[in-house]
């Protein structure tokens, strides 16, 4: 799905998607995890499997995504609980709201980030 560069970020900072994960997507270095967590959101809302997998940590991400494969979610929101940092790890709790099939639903994690190289890489996640 593309998405116009003007149009609001899907991942809910008041900005436009350009300004704001559209510049990760085009490879900018995330920030901070929070910042690549936002972005990771986005792909999926996006669809950019590419992206997924390329800011997937090596020890932990799979061969492949395929987002297309079964009921397509609608994604509604997404709501930061917590950020945390120390070092090169970090960690992001964060609620995404999304409807499948008519069906609403609230996916809550707690995920995990290691920086490497200077670049945060989603490590792992737990779902609360």
């Amino acid at each position: 799905m593309k998405r116009k560069a003007a149009e609001p970020c899907p991942c809910g900072r008041p900005r436009p998607y350009a300004e704001c994960c559209g510049r990760l997507h085009a490879g900018v270095a995330a920030a901070d995890a929070e910042s690549l967590m936002r972005s990771r959101y986005c792909a999926y809302v996006l669809g950019r499997e590419d992206y997924l997998l390329a800011t997937w940590h090596a020890t932990t991400r799979p061969a492949m995504l395929d987002l297309a494969h079964g009921p397509q979610p609608k994604w509604l929101g997404l709501e930061v609980m917590s950020s945390t940092e120390s070092g090169d790890e970090a960690g992001v709790e964060f609620v995404a709201l999304c409807r499948i099939g008519g069906r609403a639903r609230r996916l809550r994690e707690q995920s995990r980030f290691l920086r490497e190289q200077g670049r945060w890489y989603y490590l792992n996640g737990v779902m609360a």
